[in-house]
This record gives C-alpha cells, sequence and structure tokens, in this order.
C-alpha cells in the first residue's frame, strides 16, 4: 500500500561555550555530559514522558497528528503515534511501538503488527535511558574522533560509536555549546526498502529538572522527514513495566 510505505516511521531508537580546541572522543563526551546537565541530575532521572505533536513530510504533502514517548530506566521505551492519514485516504492510523529492553513490537494499525528484528533491535539495545553516552564505556562500545563537519552552519564534533554488536552511530556535538545536535545510523528497515540512513537532529533545548532536552526532535531518511515537537517533558513519572512490552 502507498499510504503504508509512505509513513513507514522508524523509532531509533529512539540525546557552556568551550574553545574549539583539540580534544579527544572521551573529553567530547565528559563535557557534553557536564553541558547538558552533569552526571549528578542525570542520576536523580529514573523515568520521562514526553507529549507534543508530529508532522511527517512527504512526497505528497504534511501529515499530522501526535506523539507520545515514555521511557524507563534502564532501557525502556515505548513510541505511541497517532497520525491523521486523510489526505492520503487512509483515515487516522495509530502506532505503538514498545521495547522492554530485550524484545521490540510494534503495533500499526496501517502497516500490520510486527516483531522487531534485525538492525533496528540492535540499535535499540544499544541505547539507554537517560543517555547511553552515560555508559557506553560500561556497555563495550567504541568511540573515535571524526573530522568536524557543520550542522546548521556551526562546527561540531564527529564521534564514531560502534557498539559490541549491532550498527555503529555518528554523534554530531556543538563544538561551542557541547550539545548533541545530530545522529546518524544506517538501519535495515523493510517497508522502506533495505538499508536507509536515520539522520535526527535536536534543536530547541529547554532545561526540565536541570537536564537540557530537545523539545524539537527531526528525523531524515531518504523516503520522509518526521518532526516531533514537544509540548510538554516529565520525569520520574510512573510507568508500569508492562506499558513496554507486547501485550
Amino acid at each position: 500500500m502507498k499510504a503504508a510505505r509512505i509513513v513507514a516511521i522508524v523509532g531509533v531508537a529512539v540525546l557552556v561555550g568551550a574553545p574549539a580546541l583539540a580534544q579527544t572522543a572521551d573529553e567530547v563526551i565528559e563535557k557534553h555530559i557536564a553541558a547538558s546537565g552533569g552526571r549528578a541530575a542525570y542520576g536523580k532521572i529514573t523515568s520521562r514522558t514526553a507529549a507534543g505533536t508530529i508532522t511527517v513530510t512527504t512526497p505528497i504533502g504534511d501529515l499530522s497528528g501526535n506523539i507520545e514517548v515514555f521511557s524507563k530506566k534502564p532501557n525502556k521505551s515505548r513510541t505511541l503515534i497517532k497520525l491523521d492519514l486523510t489526505a492520503v485516504g487512509a483515515g487516522q492510523m495509530t502506532s505503538d511501538q514498545r521495547f522492554d529492553g530485550t524484545t521490540g513490537y510494534v503495533m500499526d494499525t496501517l502497516q500490520g503488527d510486527r516483531t522487531i528484528e534485525g538492525s533496528q533491535l540492535d540499535a535499540m539495545k544499544n541505547g539507554s535511558f537517560p543517555s547511553p553516552l552515560l555508559t557506553y564505556k560500561e556497555m563495550g562500545a567504541t568511540l573515535t574522533m571524526d573530522e568536524r563537519a557543520k550542522v546548521g552552519g556551526k562546527d561540531a564534533y564527529v564521534l564514531k560509536m560502534t557498539p559490541k554488536a549491532g550498527p555503529s552511530i555518528r554523534l554530531f556535538i556543538d563544538a561551542d555549546s557541547f550539545m548533541l545536535v545530530r545522529t546518524a545510523v544506517t538501519l535495515n528497515v523493510p517497508q522502506l526498502g533495505g538499508d536507509i540512513e536515520q539522520v535526527v537532529d535536536f534543536s530547541d533545548f529547554r532545561d526540565v529538572d536541570g537536564i537540557k532536552i530537545p523539545f524539537v526532535t527531526k528525523s531524515t531518511n531518504p523516503a520522509q522527514t518526521v518532526t516531533a515537537t514537544m509540548m510538554s517533558v516529565k520525569h520520574n513519572t510512573d510507568l508500569d513495566d508492562s506499558s513496554f512490552s507486547k501485550p
């Protein structure tokens, strides 16, 4: 179905000025952690609930809806999307993507329910809440520094994180603010025809309980661009473990 291909939304997993001197990869990560709140503030966060709006930009026009994102230590996530597909003759679509730390599952009224497998599942396993950058060493990932790049016209350090298993991910960290402003990863997505590069840009950082959170997330792949704008973000909400598992 054409509409199903257009809205094959992929969850990836689902992140103070300093001189732009030579840095090691580990130093850049530590400065990022400090700039975004610090290890002590992160240590107080056990869960997060975020809600907002979503816009999917496709070749046939923009589609809009609502999004809710739930996260819980150590590595549980859920993304619930309700999208208006009236413009493509498909009514309302609901996508409920869940990951319980080990297995992933999607309930999708348009494309059908399915188990998350392959590189998409690996990428989820390599994540952690509130940030995989806090624990990448313990998880056995290696980190190397690549050449700098421009993101939004500004210099960014580019780091490549290679996990023990699954796809590597490139991290773009602003050279002035040390905020994580972009990630890029190649995933195999059968709904989109195979391997795709998924680029996610983060902006509109706001302080929530001492942690700087991006309220705007723009996810781009060859088929579509998905922009999520959060209206509210709350920490340490009571989330039942069962809500992250396949029903």
